[in-house]
């Protein structure tokens, strides 16, 4: 029996490492998300999306087993997401289905024949046993675990833990409710009230049944946070700006502030201002698991400013008023996490490693900040009573869930999950390079040189244009599940002897407020496509490059910059791949700013129908392939149908792969598969063509 076994572990293990390179392996590990903990430090969760089945893992102390907790079968385009743990980790819950569209109707790509509705579930741990609450999301246990919150359209729902499902409603407000928080004894439920140009701070008082507000202004308030004692309720307050659209450059504008309620006189003090100039604006799109604002010990606020340049985080003493910066160095904090004994917060950087991520901790009770990982790309640290479980990738793994003891052991969790079919050679280590805009910009990139390249080979190259555009392509497979299937391919060409630049475009995250809100961006003057012209024009320059066979291809912004490539640039670029891209950013805008009406900015109407691609249409030549679902929340599936009549009246050779009742982000894993093996197909045999 020792012997069958040995030489099965031999067979795995060179069968993994000589597994085949292609779309399908480099998609098949589950990707893991949501990882959460339960206060008392002693259970963590997370989801994996297994190849578009997607289950809850759960593992517990003192050896953190992982083991399904449940066990939905099928690539079925159903979301989970809103997990939480009840403080003691006797409950878990959690919601399945998909937002509903304008027109109220659930994502439904898989053509179910059963709702897709967002559906809540609580799971009992200590029983195993699941069972349905209702409709709704945001749920959120109390303080004592024994009752649980959610919203259902608005309205504000509540449902015993532990018993039969018994809902009842209570709460609800003109516009509805969002931003649930709980107040420390559980006697009050903070909340955000939306009211368009305008929002609310309010709590409701559960003893009294009623509804108090919170220092309502024209302003727009946010980011509710109890003080530890329940006294004070501290949000931010921001300035409303009737004009301020997507897609442009905002450095600076009217300053935003911290304000802090007193419960039991009903007083409310503004505690803090930001200064004018950099840092004025809050920027709130960074990836983030908890509040902006965070109670720390000794009655100190965390928040994030980007006072000297970079998104960092601050701790501002409510008895002294003296601001204190944690976070040093050049990079961006994206997330944060407080100890239970709020001591120790936990967050994620890259300071120090611009094109990485790792796990930083600042120790209130020494004043240092402290990394903690180093080695690979780490995220989403959660606090355990046996050391700090986390999510890592590197440049030839995807992500993957691991621990690091208190004994300063790091292991992997869920072991048997990871796929044997994962390629774990083949693969090639991207390299961090600076590319030169055509406007003399210096711009990140990565670069990706097959290994079997040989000295005098002229090879194909492509060029890889991220979404957002606020997104960040790193040096290994991407903390986003979206961004680590673009990553793979990326080394999908890589593997077939493409010479591969994923570009960092000015406009994204990672490297300062200023390169973020880059002058002319996006409706403003489309100055990102000089990074692309730049990248294009290296690449011709190259003497490994065959500079008559050099693509692109992208989604969302990265589409966009694809169609604008296209556009404009034709001579250079062979064929490109438009993935769900915005052609024209009247159209985009609106989408995202129902309010913008662009006949009533007639002069911002132009400078963003000349930044579009649709304006440069006359100068596109080459070849492309069109990919959209046609329930895409984020970019509307006319954008494509338009761009596509323009292309048919100029005689522009274009191919198609639509995916019905599919949003932006895909939901079925057959439709990335779908997406991906199309994408590498035309481009080879555009190529051959040439």
């Amino acid at each position: 029996m020792r012997i069958i076994f040995i030489f099965t572990l031999v067979y795995l293990t060179a069968f993994s490492a000589f597994a085949q390179v292609d779309i399908i392996n480099l998609l098949s590990v589950p990707f893991p998300s949501n990882l959460i903990g339960s206060g008392d430090g002693n259970t963590i969760t997370w989801v994996f999306n297994d190849k578009g089945e997607r289950n809850i893992f759960i593992a517990k102390a003192p050896d953190f087993e992982a083991k399904n907790l449940t066990s939905f079968v099928g690539d079925e385009g159903l979301e989970i997401s809103n997990l939480q743990l009840s403080k003691n980790g006797s409950h878990l819950v959690f919601v399945r289905g998909n937002a509903p569209n304008s027109k109220g109707e659930p994502a439904n790509p898989a053509q179910l024949m059963t709702s897709a509705d967002r559906m809540i579930w609580i799971a009992d741990l200590v029983t195993d046993s699941l069972q349905k609450i209702g409709n709704g999301t945001s749920p959120a246990f109390s303080p004592d675990g024994s009752k649980l919150i959610y919203l259902n359209k608005g309205e504000v729902w509540q449902s015993p833990v532990g018993k039969k499902p018994e809902t009842v409603k209570l709460f609800f407000l003109r516009g509805g409710v969002q931003s649930l928080r709980w107040s420390p004894d559980g006697s009050k439920i903070a909340f955000v009230a939306n009211r368009g140009d305008h929002s609310f701070i309010g709590y409701f008082d559960i003893k009294f049944n009623k509804v108090m507000y919170v220092d309502p202004s024209i302003d727009v308030d946010s980011e509710p946070a109890w003080s530890p004692d329940g006294l004070s309720l501290a949000f931010i307050r921001s300035p409303f700006e009737k004009d301020k659209l997507l897609f442009a450059p905002k450095r600076q504008g009217h300053p935003w502030s911290i304000r802090i309620h007193n419960i039991e006189t009903g007083e409310t003090k503004e505690i803090w201002k930001a200064q004018p100039g950099q840092g004025s604006v809050l920027y709130g799109e960074l990836p983030v698991n908890t509040s902006k604002l965070i109670w720390a010990k000794s009655n100190q606020l965390v928040f994030p400013w980007e006072q000297n340049g970079w998104q960092q985080l601050y701790a501002l003493d409510i008895n002294t008023k003296k601001v204190k910066h944690l976070s040093h160095g050049e990079g961006e904090v994206e997330n944060a996490e407080i100890s239970p004994d709020l001591s120790m917060l936990y967050y994620t950087t890259n300071i120090g490693d611009i094109d990485r991520r790792h796990i930083w901790k600042y120790d209130f009770n020494t004043n240092l900040s402290t990394q903690i990982t180093t080695e690979n790309i780490e995220w989403s640290p959660v606090h355990t009573s046996q050391g700090l479980a986390y999510l890592y990738s590197t440049s030839t793994k995807p992500a993957w869930p691991a621990i690091m003891k208190n004994n300063g052991m790091t292991e992997d969790l869920a072991k048997k999950s990871f796929p044997q079919s994962f390629p774990k050679s083949g693969l090639v280590i991207p390299t961090a390079i600076k590319i030169t805009a055509t406007d003399g910009m210096k711009v990140p990139a990565q670069l990706f040189v097959p290994a079997t390249k040989k000295e005098g080979d002229k090879r194909p190259a492509v060029i890889f244009l991220h979404g957002g555009s606020r997104r960040q392509m790193l040096l290994g497979f991407n903390y986003g599940q979206y961004y680590s299937h673009a990553y793979a391919l990326n080394q999908y060409f890589a593997s077939k002897g493409y010479i591969v630049i994923s570009l960092n475009f000015r406009s994204g995250i990672g490297y300062g407020l200023n390169f973020r809100e880059a002058e002319n961006y996006g409706a403003t003057g489309a100055s990102e496509f000089y990074d692309v012209l730049g990248t294009g024009l290296y690449l011709k320059s190259r003497e490994d490059v065959d500079p008559d066979k050099i693509t692109l291809w992208g989604g969302s912004y990265g589409g966009y910059l694809t169609a604008m490539a296209l556009s404009r640039a034709s001579d250079l670029f062979a064929c490109g791949v438009d993935i769900h891209g915005v052609h024209d950013w009247n159209e985009g805008i609106r989408n995202f700013v129902p309010s913008y009406v662009p006949e009533k900015m007639p002069d911002f109407k132009a400078l963003a129908f000349r930044s579009s691609p649709e304006h440069s249409v006359d100068g596109w030549k080459s070849p492309v392939l069109f990919i959209h679902g046609d329930d895409d929340r984020n970019v509307n599936f006319t954008e494509t149908v338009r761009m596509a009549e323009l292309l048919r009246k100029k005689n522009v050779y274009f191919e198609q792969l639509v995916l019905p009742d599919e949003v932006h982000s895909f939901l079925l894993h057959k439709n990335w598969l779908k997406a991906y093996e199309a994408t590498f197909e035309f481009m080879e045999r555009m190529l051959k063509k040439k």
